[in-house]
């Protein structure tokens, strides 16, 4: 068995995020070099302005005004963005589901970040369009939390029923029937707590076997593991070999449960998304890009809402 050797960041980490399931708008990155700078870092930032965070929006622009926000008027267009310093050495933008967020050089002035935005605003609009058409088709579905509603579970429908004839919280798998264990007068969250504890707890179970099965057939030992309810991403791992995953895979069929681990582990072998990346998911995973596909298909917003 391989061990992955920590990295100089053991915190580091790839996600696979939850955004990756509705193209054509995954989360979206473009970087650019950043210009010589004039001084040494910590030189003068005089053209920094705080932005606006309660100003005019733009009319039609949809994102959010995150943390850190500032905005930029471009042509007729009021963009606005988060920013933050780091130690690399290039400019870089994200577009997400909270709108543009640019990390930047610490010597690098405003002025200079402001320009790169307007070098890359065709992009950047193109793709906040991109995000701001998916926010409109988003459909959020409605959960009857009562006796007798239904939610997926591993890919097929659950009928939850109130009563057990067991007298404790159950599951009949020949009938697909999760029996609470709750008085007929409980309320809603009563009834969402008690689901989400039992997929949970499905989820430890289940979701640590499929990894186990897909590390040993790769040959590498994760150094954790544990669930998450992250908004953003179906897994993660970080560069000392912790793996988190999304407990509401449980939703989905075993074969995307399988896609998400066999993604995770490959990175315990190459910390990236290059070709010997997928090159190391298909070893372990051969019809990957079928179940990709169909967690592409698949939007987030339309599992139940807890």
């Amino acid at each position: 068995m391989k061990l992955l050797r920590p990295t100089a960041d053991p915190n580091a980490q790839l996600e696979l995020p939850l955004a990756d399931a509705t193209p054509p708008v995954p989360p979206v990155q473009q970087n650019l070099l950043a210009p010589a700078p004039d001084a040494q870092p910590g030189a003068d930032r005089a053209g920094e302005r705080t932005g606006d965070r309660g100003g005019d929006r733009g009319g039609d622009m949809w994102p959010p005004i995150l943390p850190n926000g500032r905005t930029l008027q471009v042509g007729e267009r009021t963009l606005h963005y988060s920013l933050k310093r780091s130690s690399r050495r290039t400019i870089g933008f994200t577009v997400d589901d909270r709108g543009l967020s640019i990390t930047a050089p610490r010597w690098v002035t405003l002025v200079d970040i402001e320009s790169a935005i307007l070098e890359k605003q065709r992009w950047i609009f193109a793709k906040l369009g991109e995000w701001r058409h998916r926010e409109s088709r988003r459909v959020l579905p409605t959960v009857q939390w009562r006796d007798g509603a239904e939610l997926p579970f591993l890919g097929q429908p659950v009928t939850l029923r109130l009563e057990s004839p067991a007298g404790v919280l159950c599951f009949d798998a020949d009938t697909r029937v999760l029996h609470l264990a709750l008085p007929a007068h409980a309320e809603e969250q009563q009834i969402k707590d008690r689901v989400q504890g039992w997929l949970q707890n499905q989820a430890r179970r289940l979701l640590a076997e499929r990894l186990d099965i897909y590390a040993a057939k790769l040959g590498v030992r994760h150094t954790g593991f544990a669930l998450t309810s992250a908004a953003t991403r179906w897994g993660s791992c970080t560069a000392d070999g912790k793996i988190r995953l999304n407990w509401r895979l449980m939703h989905f069929p075993l074969s995307m449960i399988d896609y998400v681990a066999a993604h995770e582990l490959a990175h315990l072998k190459e910390m990236n998304h290059s070709p010997r990346f997928w090159e190391t998911v298909e070893s372990i995973f051969p019809e990957f890009r079928d179940v990709r596909a169909r967690l592409r298909a698949h939007p987030p917003e339309l599992l139940p809402t807890f």
